[in-house]
């Protein structure tokens, strides 16, 4: 076997974070995401500890359901700065795992450990390792899914969390994926797992049970993709994070607390979005083509607005200002607004961020 991938995935981070700040929260179920004001908040659940998920409650719940079910629960806001900060910590401790890590989000990231470890026995046992030092150094606890994709290494850090390891061979990952949920699948909602359950299709056995030539017939090209991809036929590859070719856009959006037509108020919220996307820009190096505003008005009729330079810029102001430009053509409909969000896309990275990796890599030497 050539192939040995790790997904670590850190436990309810956002709530996590909170729990390590507030000890005094232990054993209780917390909950981050909006306001839920006694069930008439509006915004959803971002992240909720294991304690709160046995009343029902997940992320991207509405907040004011997530009350009804969970009244008692303790509900905060979620600290941003301090979830990068701990964030950040666990990244360098991966990074030093492996010369390929690809961080996904604030609290996922995948290693490339072929060549490192000698065997998945060897690969279990850098896992623990990676797991313990985690919790030591940082405090919080993460899930492992070691395999010889990265699909089934995603699989797999879901398997047995909080704080466990989950290791899939090619002679053991039928008997662990079998009892799995279709949704376990990346790729498979709950809209396309309504779809595949009308044709028999509940858990993962299910699929292993049919031919991948039935599967192209009854599925087409989404029937091959999930036959290639339960049996680990794919060849899909760890990128380095310290690259963002595989990263198409960077965005951020918020839900007001109420529909608002307050131009002071969209504008604080507006600027406070490009001021957080532009920090991440500076902080990674990146530039932009292209930006989006996003617009979700009552009833959730949603417009989304483009405009592209001819070439990479990263200019705060000058985002400020095309943002109000395209701004101006709502503003004229003279409605509530319920959300807004900004996206950078078409990205580019820096001449001088290139060099500094190439002088960090010969220091390194």
């Amino acid at each position: 076997m050539d192939r040995i991938i790790f997904h670590v995935d850190l436990d309810c981070f956002f709530a996590a974070v909170e729990i390590l700040d507030h000890p005094e929260y232990k054993g209780f179920p917390v909950i981050t995401g909006a306001d839920p004001k006694k069930g008439k908040g509006r915004g959803v659940v971002t992240t909720c500890s294991y304690e709160a998920r046995e009343f029902g409650l997940h992320s991207g719940m509405p907040i004011s359901k997530a009350y009804n079910l969970c009244p008692h629960g303790i509900y905060v806001k979620a600290n941003f700065s301090r979830i990068n900060e701990i964030s950040e910590q666990v990244m360098n401790i991966l990074d030093k795992y492996s010369p390929i890590f690809q961080q996904v989000g604030s609290d996922e990231a995948y290693l490339d450990m072929s060549g490192i470890a000698e065997d998945m026995k060897h690969a279990n046992k850098i896992a623990n390792k990676i797991k313990d030092e985690v919790q030591s150094d940082v405090g919080i606890t993460c899930s492992i899914g070691v395999a010889f994709t990265k699909s089934l290494a995603k699989i797999g850090s879901d398997c047995n969390k909080p704080n466990g390891i989950t290791v899939i061979t090619p002679d053991n990952y039928k008997e662990i994926l079998s009892p799995l949920k279709i949704t376990r699948i990346p790729g498979i909602g709950k809209k396309s797992n309504i779809y595949y359950e009308k044709h028999g299709y509940h858990i993962i056995g299910d699929f292993f049970m049919t031919p991948k030539h039935k599967m192209i017939v009854k599925f087409g090209d989404r029937g091959r993709w999930i036959y290639n991809l339960i049996n680990g036929n794919e060849e899909r590859e760890v990128h380095d994070s310290n690259y963002i070719t595989h990263r198409k856009s960077i965005s951020k959006e918020r839900t007001f607390y109420e529909d608002t037509d307050d131009y002071q108020e969209i504008l604080a919220k507006i600027t406070d979005l490009n001021d957080k996307i532009h920090n991440i820009l500076e902080k990674k190096g990146i530039l932009y083509r292209t930006i989006s505003l996003k617009i979700r008005f009552q009833g959730y009729e949603t417009y989304l607005r483009s405009k592209s330079f001819n070439s990479a810029i990263r200019n705060k102001q000058k985002a400020l200002d095309v943002v109000l430009d395209l701004y101006q053509e709502f503003y004229k409909k003279k409605k509530k607004i319920r959300l807004i969000g900004l996206k950078f896309s078409n990205l580019k990275e820096t001449v001088n961020t290139n060099q500094k990796k190439i002088l960090d890599f010969i220091k390194q030497d």
